[in-house]
């Protein structure tokens, strides 16, 4: 079928290429060039538009919706109806053929997506949108995909300007073994100009970060009173031995250092959402606000209470296993324990502080907080 705008021959040529088995196709508005990916490599047609180059790329994705999807209505009229008969996940490859980001943007928001259709997607638009997207699926970060995603990423990192993305693509760049050492360590000494580094190695395995933190000279002590319990699974007891250790004290010092200086609002909340995941304490049937305690003094006084009147029978054996020296340190373990986004509603509630001033409204919270950390340390 022509459409009435098209020219002949570009009707007649695009016609052509869609005869083929493709696996993507994207246009470049800015040559005016339909590209294809196909088995054999990329196939195009260079347009000659007889209309204004905006309207002529209109038709053009209707052709091109037209042969996939048989209307040329295009994204996101066709998906609103397939999603619908709940057909979505079965048109991954349908949406790549449309010449259309979004569709793309949509495609690697999907809640699978196998390695090869990443590849496509990653071809179709290669944003540092959908870089940070596609390297949230284990398959493809694992794959060969990651690594030339992970480079990307981090080519872009000195240019990122939005302060949560920085922390995202951080802690993306980060996972598995992606980054060799002196990539790590690249990381963590631009961390020092900009704190949202910090975050992001917050979010990830301490064993990521490079930074040699010996362990606690409580450690060694503790973990005698305490092998009984970890030989049980103790997780209270599992949880402190591993905050006292060398990964442990690499990631406490990387929290202090999260803490110092914060830019804005977005990038303090991942800071206590990264804390909050770090601990995985059964806190919730101890408080009746559970982990995420809107106020550092409720938390001081919960973390009293439950040590000095322990309900939960593991909990319980490791403060009787400890002696009265170290129980400030399990003490202080339980109130970050309690940290979380909901620490931050007082704090943030009503107001869109940055800077300076922001950090003046959470000295309250952080100044008791570094006390805990530096107990642990």
């Amino acid at each position: 079928m022509q459409l009435s705008s098209l020219s002949n021959e570009d009707n007649l040529r695009l016609n052509v290429l869609l005869a083929q088995d493709l696996k993507a196709i994207r246009i470049n508005e800015g040559t005016m060039t339909v590209h294809a990916l196909t088995d054999q490599g990329e196939a195009k047609v260079v347009l000659n538009p007889n209309t204004r180059d905006e309207q002529y790329l209109r038709t053009v994705r209707e052709l091109l919706s037209l042969k996939i999807t048989g209307s040329p209505g295009g994204y996101p009229i066709f998906i609103k109806r397939w999603t619908r008969m709940g057909h979505t996940d079965n048109t991954l490859e349908h949406m790549l053929l449309l010449g259309e980001p979004e569709a793309v943007v949509a495609v690697v928001h999907a809640q699978t997506l196998s390695h090869d259709i990443g590849v496509r997607a990653w071809w179709a638009h290669p944003t540092t949108e959908v870089a940070m997207r596609l390297m949230e699926y284990p398959e493809i970060w694992q794959g060969e995909l990651g690594k030339e995603l992970v480079e990307y990423l981090m080519e872009f990192l000195p240019f990122e300007e939005k302060q949560l993305n920085i922390v995202s693509m951080v802690r993306l760049c980060l996972q598995g073994d992606i980054l060799n050492k002196a990539e790590k360590e690249k990381l963590w000494a631009r961390a020092k100009r900009r704190n949202p580094f910090y975050v992001g190695f917050l979010h990830s395995d301490p064993k990521q970060i490079p930074l040699a933190k010996k362990p606690s000279s409580h450690f060694a002590s503790i973990a005698e009173k305490l092998v009984t319990l970890i030989d049980d699974n103790n997780i209270y007891a599992s949880t402190l031995l591993e905050l006292l250790d060398s990964n442990g004290q690499t990631w406490l010092e990387t929290l202090k250092l999260s803490l110092n200086k914060p830019v804005d609002q977005e990038v303090v909340i991942s800071l206590f959402i990264a804390i909050n995941q770090y601990f995985k304490l059964p806190l919730d049937t101890l408080l009746k606000d559970g982990r995420g305690t809107r106020s550092i003094e409720i938390a001081v006084q919960h973390s009293d209470e439950i040590c000095e009147h322990p309900i939960d029978a593991d909990l319980k054996a490791v403060i009787n296993a400890l002696d009265s020296k170290h129980l400030p340190l399990l003490n202080a373990m339980l109130v970050l324990a309690q940290m979380g986004e909901h620490t931050l509603i007082p704090v943030f509630s009503g107001n869109d502080s940055v800077g300076t001033v922001m950090r003046k409204r959470l000295l309250p919270l952080t100044t008791p907080l570094l006390e805990k950390i530096d107990i642990l340390m």
